[in-house]
């Protein structure tokens, strides 16, 4: 419990909440009513306390007077309006820092997630896991354009980043809120957070979800989407590896270059003095120059990197690491981080 002191100077005692749930709408109007009920009869059997963080992210059509309305008769409802329509990841980002729960749990609009199935979420999470992610293993979606697309996406996402996982693409998943501390979102990067959860220590898992087929409004994605996935994979498979020692990819890739520069040349040198292949009878001595200019660029674009991280980490104090435990052996104590 926290202790809160009014303006009468007078101290009330605030209940501190364990569950959140955050749902990020968009254009959802008619998929509001229905989740928000099939929620309150979730929550009814409840024994702790709980709220609902509802994100409106820049709507055009009546959702935010919908969840407006909600609040008025629900204290448990907060409501997060959005200026403009900033994409799931940042409405999802705007619902943690609002959110107040030890657990915080996150879900689609759409009326797709099933919240019967928070309660499996739950108690995986009690089996000491700090990420449980939902498995939409009977998925109702067209097979050709969602379905296929995010099968091999998966597959690609789960051999780069080595974290295995059937369905990145389910937002129905729960967190421990420390977690959720120490990671920080950007672009559409909100299908990673287990990636990100595990590079911080995080034990992560997935179960079987509910998943029902979409009976209003219309998908906000495509099939263009598999094209942003793969360039955010980049970028997570950079900052999981190489944002401490980005000299080791550039300058590995600089390195390349020049190797395959100075062979151009020896070859082409070759060429000249025992084939009678004058330079400007091949392209080798052009592909020696322009690999050894890549070459030379990469490698000076790694150590700006370099200066970059370091400058990162020691202008904010900020460590390379992250510990999850400390045990003081002289005062045999354990303190948990």
């Amino acid at each position: 419990m926290l202790g809160v002191v009014d303006e009468s100077g007078k101290r009330s005692i605030k209940m501190s909440v364990f569950l959140s749930i955050i749902v990020p709408f968009f254009n959802e109007e008619g998929a509001i009513t229905q989740l928000y009920n099939d929620l309150c009869t979730l929550v009814s059997t409840f024994e702790r306390t709980y709220e609902f963080v509802f994100v409106n992210d820049g709507s055009r059509d009546n959702t935010a007077c919908l969840l407006d309305e909600l609040a008025r008769k629900d204290t448990h409802i907060t409501i997060v309006h959005l200026a403009l329509n900033y994409g799931q990841t940042a409405a999802m980002t705007a619902g943690i820092d609002y959110a107040e729960g030890e657990i915080i749990v996150m879900m689609d609009g759409d009326g797709q997630n099933d919240p019967m199935s928070i309660p499996d979420l739950l108690a995986k999470l009690d089996e000491g896991y700090d990420v449980v992610s939902g498995w939409r293993k009977n998925r109702q979606d067209r097979a050709l354009s969602r379905k296929l697309p995010s099968f091999f996406a998966n597959r690609m996402i789960s051999y780069i980043s080595g974290v295995k996982l059937n369905d990145y693409g389910c937002s129905l998943k729960a967190y421990r809120r420390k977690v959720l501390q120490n990671v920080h979102l950007y672009g559409e990067m909100h299908r990673f957070i287990p990636i990100y959860a595990q590079q911080t220590g995080a034990r992560v898992t997935e179960i079987p979800v509910n998943h029902f087929p979409r009976l209003t409004g219309y998908s906000k994605y495509g099939i263009s989407r598999t094209f942003k996935v793969i360039l955010d994979l980049i970028v997570v498979k950079f900052l999981q590896r190489y944002l401490t020692k980005p000299i080791y990819i550039m300058g590995g890739f600089g390195i390349l270059c020049l190797f395959l520069g100075i062979s151009s040349f020896t070859w082409a040198t070759y060429l000249k003095l025992f084939e009678h292949t004058a330079y400007i009878q091949t392209p080798l001595p052009l592909l020696s120059a322009i690999s050894v200019l890549f070459g030379g660029i990469s490698v000076l674009i790694g150590l700006i990197g370099e200066v970059c991280a370091r400058t990162y980490y020691e202008s904010q104090g900020k460590k390379t690491y992250i510990v999850r435990a400390c045990i003081h052996n002289r005062e045999n104590v354990k303190e948990e981080v």
